[in-house]
């Protein structure tokens, strides 16, 4: 057996086999039994600050200022001055007194806002300092010690081949990357599905246009061999390709902004996952992607200046995010959207004597938007960690990448332990990131796990007005009513919470008959409305 199929029949085996007390746990993670907020058009869209971003320039541990500035006399964040650290909040502790570099006036609105939460010391075990294997350790979701989560999948692919299977075969992709020439690891799925689109310019409108005049006729006869398992691997990705080309090229010329952007390469990535999301393309992951954070020499312009490169790149992400959270709130959006950023490690403590900084460790990670707690997780780093003997390195991991992305997916997205567990596991401490997960990181509101009470609505309801049958069905299931009605309306959910069917019928010889072969093996809850009463049936398909 392939682990994947292995993995689904896991996650459906698990849901089937619960006992009544645990059951019940479950039903919180699930919206058709429990009162919570529609997470049917939630997204995640995620910031890669590609090259190593410089943390202690980006926020400055005010209660170590004075071994900050020993530490960096010529490229610190000054203390006082035109360009001086914006102070965040007064009413933190004082451990994580933090001062934002002055070009992060835009995070300064989303915090006051308490749409900005600060993750302070984010790494991973046995960090890595090489670009490339880091970046590739976050986008496959392992690290410096562990390739067991795999090598050649992603955890962006595994989570949305395990938890969006009925939307595979849908016309738009489950995910969408912009900013980049090719797409990136972390979408990869155990299967060749086309999950994901990467959109390399800003028009796709115009990428439409372009794929649509390429290509030809596929081959008729595609010979078994290696050649002919790459021409037909090749062959479908240019099929799905101009599949999703048209649904995304209608919700670009459907969609709207509602605000100006800053004008660079990063706004107009973030412009363009606002329209899209806003011409409701169904995509539940977009990744967009600002480079130059490599920076080792000419960080700062001069001597005890805060301006410079560093300086620009911040501005740019931090003009970019609020302008793109106040597009999306614009236009009553927000709920339904969370972003973060991520950089493959950090920087040293320690100034290099070239204005510049060298690969370091641990570096800061932003979650942004209306459906987060504002706040700071962890306190400041611990600046005398950083000596000659160790490289001026700060190495105290605070928070582990994978904790806030499996929180995310889990409060978030709504995710139950076992999809979590195949697509994140700690193998360094053989614990799972369920045990993990980073306490108000969400709004109570926005929070699955705190958010959702029970409803009245229990599968186990006995005197029923409604019979669901057969149960379990392969293909073809029926509705039919106790009493006479000439209509009835219906939901069908799978059993992550994910809407599938939503109509109205008309009832011939007192049922409705649907063929749901399409679907796969698991768990369905059908909420029938008839009459301003609601049931719920809990149905398996075998």
């Amino acid at each position: 057996m392939k682990r994947r199929n292995f993995i689904k029949l896991s996650a459906s085996a698990s849901v089937i086999g619960l006992t009544p007390f645990q059951l019940q746990a479950a039903l919180k993670s699930f919206m058709p039994y429990v009162e919570c907020p529609d997470i049917s058009n939630r997204k995640l869209v995620l910031i890669n600050l590609a090259g190593a971003n410089d943390g202690l320039n980006t926020i400055i541990p005010l209660n170590q200022y004075d071994i900050y500035s020993n530490l960096r006399p010529t490229i610190k964040v000054p203390i006082s001055g035109v360009n001086k650290y914006i102070n965040l909040d007064s009413t933190l502790p004082d451990n994580q007194q933090i001062g934002l570099n002055p070009a992060l006036t835009g995070f300064k609105s989303l915090y006051d806002k308490g749409w900005l939460r600060i993750m302070q010391s984010v790494g991973y075990p046995s960090q890595n300092k090489s670009h490339f294997k880091s970046t590739d350790l976050y986008l496959t979701g392992n690290d410096g010690n562990s390739l067991l989560n795999g090598q050649d999948t992603g955890w962006i692919g595994r989570f949305m081949e395990l938890y969006y299977p009925d939307l595979i075969v849908e016309t738009y992709p489950l995910a969408v990357e912009i900013g980049s020439n090719n797409t990136s690891l972390g979408f990869h799925a155990e299967e060749a599905h086309g999950l994901s689109l990467n959109i390399s310019g800003q028009d796709p409108a115009g990428f439409y246009t372009v794929l649509n005049g390429l290509g030809g006729a596929p081959p008729l006869n595609i010979p078994d061999s290696d050649y002919g398992k790459q021409l037909e691997f090749i062959t479908n990705i240019d099929s799905l390709s101009n599949t999703y080309a048209e649904s995304i090229s209608n919700a670009f010329n459907t969609g709207k902004n509602d605000v100006s952007y800053p004008d660079s390469d990063l706004a107009n990535q973030l412009k363009t996952v606002a329209r899209l999301i806003s011409g409701d393309l169904g995509s539940k992951v977009y990744m967009v992607r600002i480079s130059g954070f490599d920076t080792h020499n000419a960080q700062v312009q001069g001597v005890g200046e805060a301006l410079g490169k560093h300086h620009s790149l911040l501005t740019d992400l931090s003009g970019s995010m609020e302008a793109f959270i106040n597009d999306l709130n614009s236009q009553n959006l927000a709920d339904d959207v969370v972003g973060l950023t991520f950089s493959e490690f950090g920087r040293k403590a320690a100034e290099n004597g070239n204005l510049g900084t060298d690969h370091g460790e641990i570096a800061p990670m932003f979650v942004f938007g209306k459906p987060v707690a504002g706040g700071v997780s962890g306190t400041n780093p611990d600046l005398t960690e950083a000596t000659s003997s160790n490289n001026y390195q700060i190495q105290t991991v605070q928070y582990d990448y994978r904790q806030t992305f499996a929180t995310l997916l889990q409060n978030y997205l709504g995710a139950d332990d076992s999809i979590i567990d195949a697509t994140f596991f700690n193998h360094t401490l053989n614990d799972s990131f369920v045990n993990l997960r980073i306490e108000d990181l969400l709004k109570s509101e926005f929070d699955i796990s705190k958010g959702c009470v029970a409803s009245t609505n229990d599968p186990s309801k006995e005197n029923k007005n409604w019979l669901v049958y057969p149960n379990p069905f392969r293909d073809v299931v029926n509705i039919s009513g106790i009493t006479a009605v000439e209509t009835v309306s219906f939901r069908i959910y799978n059993a992550s919470g994910m809407l599938l069917i939503n109509k109205t019928d008309t009832l011939i010889d007192g049922k409705v008959t649907l063929n749901l072969f399409s679907f796969s093996s698991g768990v369905y809850f059908f909420e029938i409305l008839c009459g301003g009463d609601k049931e719920i049936h809990k149905v398996v398909k075998i």
